[in-house]
């Protein structure tokens, strides 16, 4: 189990002209160790690793493996576009589906009348 802790100083409601390059260090010492009074703690902890993130890095592994033991890089870079082009065609043609049939009420009875009738003309009723 990890933890940090760490002092952050107060948040400064008034923001000063001046850079903080030119201010003179010893001004610069005296203040931070006026401040360290007024500092607020944060102590962070870490109790194991959620699901998520790790099974997020072992995606990353995994195809980093892939990779590194591959001959054939080209082919699994045109892999990875056909997958990519495949996902964006299903997706518009399911936004289509909708737009057609699902959207509104019309469209949906047309399209249980075309369900009834193929399932007619299947079973021969």
């Amino acid at each position: 189990m990890a933890s940090i802790v760490a002092s952050l100083p107060p948040p400064a409601l008034v923001v000063p002209r001046r850079s903080i390059l030119f201010r003179n260090p010893l001004k610069l010492l005296v203040s931070s160790i006026r401040e360290r009074q007024n500092c607020v703690a944060v102590v962070v902890k870490a109790a194991g690793e959620s699901s998520e993130s790790s099974t997020s890095l072992s995606i990353v592994k995994s195809v980093q493996n892939i990779w590194d033991k591959s001959e054939d890089r080209l082919a699994i870079v045109g892999l990875g576009f056909a997958a990519i082009v495949a996902l964006w065609a299903s997706a518009n043609l399911i936004s289509w589906f909708v737009y057609r049939y699902l959207l509104f009420k019309p469209e949906r009875e047309e399209l249980f009348q075309i369900i009834n009738k193929s399932v007619s003309d299947v079973l021969g009723l």
